[in-house]
């Protein structure tokens, strides 16, 4: 599909080395093949692009700058720090463009109603918002610990119009949302479309939310090329499900020369169970219907995901995040909750760019390791989400003078 990433090209059976594939249920099978017949036909619609393009435009306000950070570079002391300002789209982040793409297609399949789950928020805003722009009924399930924490995304979709369903089941995060979504979805699947929020699940989710989310990748490399005449030395995004992280990286992975990094959350401490480093500490099986490494406990039952970003504590990831790390083409590195709090006021401080809470695990490993990097070397972060949504929560949690 996406001849110049060929890395990222799954097998005819929607496979990325062991990981991904079909779902095994097989009325859930038949839905998600039709959604993979009618998104692959559809991609090659003239008319379908020129309204997805228009819409980047002047909807979403495509494209996202890239931004030299000149004084979180000196701050950090090493490699010139750019940001690729996601945080700048409209609804705040990156989440817009696969929404934008997969509320399209499911418009033109005919589907009457938007079914999703969400963390933190950023993706039942953008869902909500592109479900109002083109007049489509949109259900979002949200864990009951992330809607007191995202409040003011909750009250943005509440807004929009949305029907906000709370999940108190489990831990109440994100996993629980993922399964009542589901649930819901599966209630009718002839008028229902699941819209997935990251690069997770089964075919064709991984390759289809890459697709869309491609754009940031692209549009990064150009710009930096452009500015500089030159490659980045890195590449960095935070890893929770991993969108904001395929979506950049997928314009690099043939450039061998960039080292390409994903930041997972540490939360209190690998040491302590509570954390989300699901590419450090998770264990292969399957999870929603897709082959991943996962969180696991000893009955390989997933285990409670914790972060201090609700965008992260997902107890998976997506396939071609885990293929990325088996053939060594993406290091991954964690971050705990101490040190995104500590890059979250850093980079609003220094910068005045308040950052997402899940932005800020990237942040954060970029100031402890931009030493590392000659002065004359360059690091791109994916700001893939702006703080509007966590400034209440971190005044509540912390605040240095």
């Amino acid at each position: 599909m996406n001849r110049n990433i060929p890395l990222l090209e799954p097998d005819q059976n929607g496979f990325y080395g062991i990981y991904g594939g079909e779902a095994e249920n097989p009325e859930l099978r038949r839905a998600m093949n039709e959604i993979k017949e009618a998104f692959f036909e559809i991609i090659k619609d003239a008319d379908f692009q020129r309204e997805m393009t228009e819409l980047k435009r002047s909807y979403t306000g495509r494209p996202s700058p890239l931004y030299f950070a000149k004084r979180m570079t000196e701050y950090a002391g090493g490699a010139k720090i750019y940001l690729k300002r996601e945080d700048l789209n409209h609804t705040g982040a990156h989440k817009i463009n696969h929404c934008i793409g997969e509320i399209l297609l499911a418009k033109k399949m005919g589907k009457k109603k938007i079914l999703a789950a969400t963390g933190a928020g950023q993706h039942g805003v953008a869902l909500a918002s592109v479900s109002a722009l083109m007049g489509m009924k949109c259900e979002i399930h949200m864990g009951q610990v992330d809607i007191e924490k995202e409040k003011p995304n909750v009250n943005k979709m509440k807004v929009l119009g949305c029907q906000v369903i709370p999940v108190a089941a489990g831990t109440a995060t994100l996993k629980d949302a993922v399964d009542s979504a589901f649930k819901a979805y599966t209630s009718d699947l002839k008028n229902n479309f699941v819209a997935l929020g990251s690069a997770v699940g089964p075919v064709p989710y991984p390759e289809m939310v890459q697709y869309f989310q491609s754009v940031v990748g692209e549009e990064a490399k150009q710009q930096f090329k452009d500015m500089t005449n030159r490659l980045p030395s890195a590449v960095v995004a935070c890893v929770g499900g991993g969108s904001n992280a395929v979506g950049i990286f997928s314009a690099f992975l043939s450039d061998r020369e960039v080292k390409l990094i994903g930041v997972e959350a540490a939360g209190k401490g690998l040491e302590t169970g509570k954390h989300a480093a699901t590419l450090t500490k998770g264990k292969f099986g399957t999870l929603h219907g897709f082959k991943c490494l996962y969180l696991q406990d000893e009955n390989g039952n997933p285990c409670d995901a914790y972060s201090i970003a609700s965008g992260l504590d997902y107890p998976g990831v997506g396939p071609q995040q885990c293929y990325l790390r088996d053939i060594n083409r993406v290091e991954y590195h964690t971050v705990t909750d101490d040190e995104c709090l500590a890059a979250f006021f850093s980079l609003s401080r220094k910068e005045g760019i308040i950052p997402a809470l899940e932005s800020a695990h990237a942040v954060a490993w970029v100031v402890k390791n931009a030493k590392k990097f000659g002065r004359d070397e360059s690091i791109i972060i994916n700001l893939s989400g702006r703080g509007d949504k966590d400034v209440d929560f971190v005044l509540s949690t912390a605040c240095p003078q």
